[in-house]
């Protein structure tokens, strides 16, 4: 009986202490040391080498976005584009962030047709994994977009390590449209470590949209390892853009720890948050000034 109990009473202690050992790493991780200035939405950055020059944070248009929908576009036309027009002239912000899967080159489009086009970024990000289809999407995304450039085309939610040859007739595709001024850089967007390294080690790859918080959710490894390579990215100039700054919504109630993480960490050029009304949005550029 004793020797039960000191047994019971000793892995109580240990696992108090792993508990506790967590929590004190997880707090190190999301309150870093303090930031080496002060950041707001409306800095002007410059992706990596590319030469655009956008704003720090980017109007996300696909929060739960998939199948042709988002929140952001569930609130309707005028909604949408009201928040992206007032994000323009309210708050300074000048980066569009929209993909086929979310439908929301429409209500970008509604926006971008009362805005100087040379005033705007406007990403987007394609599906398609054949060369044929993807040159179709560019001329269809324009349409839609009412655009005759695009500035950033992504390859959307790629996972696979060998992404940069099986797709490769996607991306000559790309890379000839740059030639031509039909965009302006071409990139990825990755959802695995094994695509995330991949894209660090492809000369082609313009600008990384990367998932990042610190608590890791809906990322493509521990915070620590994706930082180290999107490291690698910066130094070889790629521009990199965060997305998941909130974890898809698990970080929905810590948004200024999330906010001063991906500040602090210092490897982002922008990130990308999608609001769903002005109140949102104004809260966001709020916290980014506070951090």
């Amino acid at each position: 009986m004793l020797r039960r109990d000191f047994l019971r009473r000793s892995a109580n202690s240990l696992g108090a202490a792993f508990l506790a050992k967590s929590a004190v790493a997880r707090a190190a991780l999301i309150d870093p040391d303090p930031l080496p200035h002060k950041f707001t939405a409306q800095d002007e950055v410059v992706l990596g080498q590319t030469g655009i020059r956008t704003s720090r944070l980017a109007m996300g248009t696909g929060t739960v976005g998939f199948a042709g929908g988002s929140n952001q576009t569930r609130l309707g036309t005028s909604p949408l584009t009201n928040l992206l027009l007032n994000g323009y002239h309210e708050n300074g912000l000048r980066f569009f962030d929209s993909a086929d899967s979310y439908g929301s080159h429409p209500y970008v489009a509604a926006a971008i047709k009362q805005l100087p086009r040379d005033k705007v970024t406007v990403l987007t990000k394609t599906d398609t994994r054949d060369a044929a289809g993807v040159r179709a999407d560019l001329d269809r995304f324009r349409r839609e977009l009412c655009i005759d450039h695009i500035d950033v085309v992504l390859i959307h939610c790629v996972t696979e390590s060998d992404w940069t040859t099986r797709y490769r007739g996607v991306m000559d595709v790309l890379s000839e449209a740059k030639q031509k001024g039909v965009i302006r850089a071409h990139g990825v967007s990755c959802h695995s470590i094994e695509a995330l390294r991949a894209a660090a080690a492809s000369s082609w790859v313009d600008i990384d949209l990367v998932r990042l918080n610190p608590i890791g959710s809906h990322m493509d490894a521990d915070p620590e390892t994706v930082v180290s390579v999107i490291k690698q990215m910066r130094a070889q100039g790629k521009g990199i853009v965060g997305m998941k700054i909130l974890g898809q919504g698990d970080l929905r109630n810590r948004p200024s720890e999330a906010i001063r993480y991906a500040l602090g960490t210092g490897v982002l050029d922008a990130f990308t948050i999608g609001a769903e009304s002005q109140k949102e949005q104004n809260n966001l550029l709020q916290r980014i000034a506070a951090a």
